[in-house]
């Protein structure tokens, strides 16, 4: 097993950090953090005609078909920054979503629209009283006809501030498995969105008031989705773990590099013990998510088994090492690290944002537990219900 990147993969991650530092300065990161959207439109257009925002789609449907390690390189070099923007609800989240639950009319339809950057999908799963599973899905559907109609609140909705349509999570019966997705326009009277404060603009919480939704809008057809989503997710978790990777390795380097700049008592502070010692810490926390992240990588790539097992060790150990990592880089930083214009308290609140994004480590560690547990009587990386929460992949 060799988790080091090809030399493309090298290429390919290099490309990007060029156009970071060309397109998205971490001055003009911090600036644009302050803004109503809080990223830039024209990076985000280059990042459409470069093709990042097709990877995950399929040429047939305007994108590239990346292998999962080729688009997480990308959004590890993307977390780096860290580049704000939907590029990860629309371009990986929503696209292999889509993948999954779509028919061919919808995938026809919405996939080129992603791929080329012309529309931002975001999901919509989460609610007020919310845990991250099936049992946190409670708002249900109305049949009406050909239609449906919607009343209810999503919360934590990522980057549906600018999103032009909404993958939106239903109860669709009284069963527990009896949830359904519909792609919902934005802009459908009666769906209000505003941003959660305290929180990334990205976030924000979206309204349903008496929205009439069009038959055709549920994805698949299907009252029942739950083994397609769990599909995107094992695809779409392990690319958000490098994004925080991406993170995590910034606030090394940021670290480093201010230890040995960082004059006291005659000498660069980084020859201090502690300082040495905080260092070191979070080198600890960076290296198990990395590899942890690049792992799961690897054996969805090559088909390998055991695939849900390190997907879920993965989000474990990222979310808990990217907190950490930037917990030790304010150690090393000390009062400097909490000025806004130097740029380590970006990492700091986007550690904190991303912690329970696609669930947080506890639920996962629950998972990664009974499929530990099952792995002697059933076929390596299976799920399955056990009541609780839910189990349905393959």
């Amino acid at each position: 097993m060799d988790l080091s990147l090809t030399e493309t993969q090298q290429l390919l991650k290099s490309g990007v950090e060029d156009f970071i530092a060309r397109e998205s300065p971490r001055e003009a990161i911090i600036e644009l953090a302050q803004t109503e959207i809080g990223y830039s439109q024209d990076a985000w257009k280059k990042a459409a005609e470069i093709g990042w925002l097709g990877m995950a789609i399929p040429e047939q449907y305007g994108g590239s078909g990346s292998s999962l390690t080729d688009i997480a390189v990308v959004y590890e070099a993307l977390g780096y920054g860290p580049v704000p923007g939907p590029f990860f609800s629309s371009g990986v989240l929503s696209a292999y979503t889509l993948l999954a639950l779509g028919d061919e009319p919808q995938r026809s339809k919405y996939l080129p629209l992603i791929a080329s950057g012309e529309a931002v999908i975001a999901l919509a799963i989460t609610e007020p009283d919310w845990a991250w599973g099936v049992d946190g899905i409670q708002l249900q559907i109305e049949r009406r006809g050909n239609s449906y109609g919607l009343n209810g609140t999503k919360l934590f909705v990522y980057d549906a501030i600018t999103a032009d349509y909404l993958i939106t999570a239903v109860r669709t019966g009284d069963n527990p498995t009896d949830v359904g997705f519909l792609i919902i326009d934005a802009k459908t009277p009666g769906v209000s969105i505003r941003r959660v404060e305290g929180f990334f603009t990205s976030e924000c919480e979206v309204t349903f008031d008496n929205v009439d939704v069009p038959g055709d809008a549920l994805l698949g057809g299907s009252a029942s989705a739950l083994n397609g989503f769990e599909a995107a997710l094992r695809y779409s978790t392990p690319v958000l773990c490098a994004y925080k990777v991406g993170g995590a390795q910034a606030v090394y380097d940021m670290s480093v590099e201010y230890s040995r700049e960082r004059v006291q008592f005659g000498q660069p502070v980084g020859r201090f013990q502690h300082v040495q010692n905080h260092i070191v810490q979070l080198v600890n926390h960076l290296d198990s998510a990395r590899w942890t992240t690049y792992e799961a990588l690897w054996k969805i790539d090559a088909r390998k088994p055991g695939q849900d097992i390190s997907v879920h060790l993965a989000k474990a150990v990222t979310s808990e090492g990217f907190v950490e990592a930037t917990n030790y880089a304010h150690e090393v930083h000390a009062g400097v690290g909490v000025m806004r214009e130097y740029g380590l308290s970006l990492f700091t609140q986007l550690s904190r944002s991303l912690y329970h994004s696609l669930g947080d480590p506890k639920y996962h560690r629950r998972r990664l537990a009974d499929l530990i547990y099952d792995d002697g009587s059933s076929p390596a990386g299976a799920d399955h219900d056990h009541g609780d929460h839910d189990h349905h992949d393959h």
